[in-house]
Parts: structure tokens; C-alpha cells; sequence
């Protein structure tokens, strides 16, 4: 075990860290965290809009929903290349070629045939279900606007600096607007159907109970050894956003609700974040009662956040990150949670959350009621609590001993 944890801790952590330090990854990662905010505002409007269904005489807020969250494909296509070109070293080009990168998008998701004057269809192509739409153009964008930037065109001329500029800008706008125009216009590729069709599988597999322990495992296994769990947004988010997408227009068409991969179910819910990632609110809570005076206090200190499943003091205070006495439960945790959560809503024993409300800091159970709906949630979250709490305690119990036999040993030498 031992050589196990140098090798992790020494070889493949920092190697990972490096990895995803890449700058095309790195931009990826960056652009997902930068659509958060308007996430989140959708979150808000959906949130506000359980408390407008039972106060009809409540302001409708929907506007803001429809161009903040509705418009996100738009948003991630931009955001996708400005945040490549200043991973990329271009900074020149990172508000031009996000403003081109909403150019090519607006051209491969213009609806066509009887819907071809449609508002509301073009509107259904920027929201949520296009997203894998808008970081597919973004790339492609990023990659053009990189490959003219790399060639330092007329970077020792006579030419006035603005005029180069303007060139500079100019090209690679016409190569990236050229190639899509060609795609869409003389040869007649739906592109918005296509890269939709590409990412088909990956959804599928992600919504299967296969697909949904490892979405939930991969990030809790880089955490435990101090790898953001934001790196995984590029695959993860269009998954969740697809899922709770066909989740409301199912149910606006009368139709159950089907996905359970979504964003609602892994974290908004708290049952396989409950405390955070990996589930460490019943580990805070073993610490409060222990023994050693170092966990106590640390419990205790950290207990606040963990009720709202904010977890990194634990997981680099405890800690749980590159801890071998207490990374294996919480890898045990995400898999163990992602199947409970499964069982429960696969056999309708809690609702499938219909709702984008993507606000993962209430306390549960609150916000396990408030995004299922369902009352039962409540006695669900208490029996998982309490399996945590079982699974976290033959572990916290030999890392308490081992804290206890160093605190026993300073007092000596004090």
C-alpha cells in the first residue's frame, strides 16, 4: 500500500496535474467554469419559479431565463475560443475570435426547411441541447485563429500597426466563416444535426448506471489526490445539460421524466455530494467526537461548510487528499452514492429532478426535497447518511488511532 501511495502521490498526481495543465485542455476546463454564472442564473429563475407556481400574482422572470441560460450554446461558443486564445498565448485575438466563433455558430444553427423562420427554433438551438454544438465551433474557431496567429503574419513590415491588425483579424475570419459556408451552404451539411449525432453515444453512455459511476468515481479519484473536479466540466456538462433538458420538455409534454444523469442529481440532491465531493459529511462529523484533540477541532471548524457541501477544508485539512487511511471510502462513496442514487429514482422510489436548479450550497435535506420534489427525499438522505457514516468509520477510527499515537508522542517531548 504504501508503494502504492508514493507512486500515486510522487508519479501519477503530478503527472496528471501536468497533463491537464495543457493549454487546450486548460482552456477547456476554463471556459466551463466561465459559463457557471449563467448557469446559475437560470438556476435562480428555475428556483424562483417553484415559489411562482404556488404565488401565480409573482413577476414572470422568464426573459432573463431565456437570454441568460437559454442562450448558453451561444455563450460556451464564444467563451470556448476567447479562453483558448489566452491559454494559447493570443491575446490579440481573444475577443475577435470569440465574436467569429458566434458568427460560425449563428450559421450552423440556423434552423432551415419549415422552421427556417422560426425565432423560437433558432432559440431551441442555442440553448442546452446545443452546447456540445458551441464547444465543437469554438475549437474549430480557435484552431484557425492559432494556426494564422503562430505565422506572425507581416510582424516586421512598414505596414501601420492598425492595418496589420485589421489583416490579422480579417483572415481568419474569412477562413473560419469560408469553411462553414462550405460545409453548410455548397455542400449542404446540417452541422448543428451532425456534431449532435457525434456526441449522441457519449450522452447515451452517460446515461446508463455504467456511465453514471464513473462520472461520479473519475472526479472523486483525481480529487482525493488534489485534482480539480472542474477539469471534468468539458465531458460532464453537456451530458447534465442534455439530461435535464429532455427532463423538462419531457414533462412539459406529459411525458415521465428519464434522465438521471444531470447536474440536479449529483449534486444539487446531496446525496452523492453530501458534505461534497465524496461524500466527507459524515467523516466532519466523526471528527467533531473524536478523540484526538487535533480532529476535534478541525471537525468542528469545518462542520459549517460541509452542511453546505463545500468540502475542500476537510478534504486538504483532514486530510482526505493523498491520505491512504481515507481516500478508499471516499472513492467507496462516489460509486456506492451513484448506485444508491440510481436505484432509488430507476425504481420510483424518488422522483428524477425536472427542474434545472444547479445550486449545490443548501443544506440538505432541504434541497434534496426542493429538486425532487418529493417528500420521501428526507428519509432516502437519512439512510444514506447513516451508510456513510458506517462506511467512514472503520477508516476514521484507524486514522484517529494513528493522530492519537502522534499527539501522544509530542506530549513526550514536550
Amino acid at each position: 500500500m504504501k508503494k502504492f501511495m508514493n507512486w500515486l502521490s510522487e508519479s501519477f498526481a503530478p503527472t496528471m496535474n501536468k497533463f491537464f495543465s495543457k493549454p487546450w485542455l486548460a482552456a477547456v476546463s476554463s471556459c466551463m467554469q466561465k459559463i457557471i454564472p449563467f448557469i446559475l442564473t437560470g438556476s435562480l429563475i428555475y428556483f424562483y419559479n417553484v415559489f411562482r407556481s404556488f404565488i401565480p400574482s409573482l413577476p414572470d422572470l422568464s426573459p432573463i431565463l431565456n437570454f441568460s441560460f437559454g442562450i448558453i450554446t451561444l455563450i460556451v461558443a464564444f467563451m470556448m475560443t476567447n479562453q483558448c486564445m489566452e491559454k494559447l498565448n493570443h491575446p490579440f485575438y481573444m475577443i475577435n475570435g470569440g465574436i467569429t466563433s458566434i458568427c460560425v455558430l449563428l450559421m450552423a444553427v440556423m434552423p432551415t426547411g419549415e422552421n427556417a423562420d422560426s425565432i423560437s427554433a433558432l432559440l431551441g438551438n442555442l440553448g442546452p441541447t446545443g452546447i456540445a454544438v458551441g464547444m465543437v465551433v469554438g475549437l474549430f474557431v480557435a484552431i484557425v485563429f492559432h494556426l494564422w496567429g503562430k505565422l506572425n503574419f507581416l510582424a516586421d513590415s512598414s505596414i501601420p500597426d492598425f492595418v496589420t491588425g485589421w489583416i490579422n483579424i480579417i483572415v481568419p475570419n474569412v477562413i473560419s466563416l469560408g469553411i462553414a459556408m462550405i460545409l453548410i451552404f455548397v455542400l449542404h451539411i446540417n452541422l448543428f444535426d451532425v456534431i449532435l449525432a457525434a456526441f449522441k453515444p457519449v450522452a447515451q453512455i452517460g446515461q446508463t448506471l455504467p456511465g453514471f459511476i464513473l462520472i461520479c468515481f473519475i472526479p472523486a479519484f483525481f480529487y482525493t489526490m488534489g485534482v480539480s473536479s472542474w477539469l471534468w466540466g468539458a465531458v460532464t456538462t453537456p451530458i447534465f445539460m442534455a439530461g435535464i433538458q429532455g427532463n423538462i420538455e419531457a414533462v412539459a409534454a406529459g411525458l415521465p421524466a428519464t434522465n438521471i444523469v444531470t447536474s440536479e442529481s449529483v449534486f444539487t440532491l446531496a446525496f452523492i455530494t453530501m458534505g461534497g465531493m465524496c461524500a466527507t459529511l459524515g467523516l466532519n462529523v466523526w471528527m467533531c467526537f473524536s478523540k484526538s484533540k487535533q480532529l476535534k477541532t478541525l471537525g468542528r471548524v469545518f462542520l459549517a461548510p460541509s452542511i453546505f457541501n463545500i468540502n475542500e477544508p476537510v478534504m486538504f485539512g483532514a486530510p482526505v487528499v493523498f491520505n491512504p487511511l481515507l481516500m478508499l471510502p471516499a472513492w467507496i462513496n462516489s460509486i456506492f452514492g451513484a448506485v444508491y442514487v440510481w436505484v432509488l429514482m430507476s425504481t420510483d422510489l424518488l422522483h428524477i429532478p425536472t427542474k434545472m436548479i444547479q445550486v449545490g450550497q443548501i443544506p440538505a435535506p432541504f434541497c434534496s426535497v426542493m429538486i425532487t420534489e418529493d417528500l420521501r427525499a428526507i428519509l432516502w438522505w437519512v439512510v444514506l447518511f447513516v451508510i456513510y457514516m458506517v462506511i467512514w468509520y472503520p477508516f476514521f477510527k484507524a486514522y484517529e488511532k494513528q493522530k492519537l499515537a502522534e499527539e501522544a508522542q509530542a506530549a513526550e517531548q514536550e
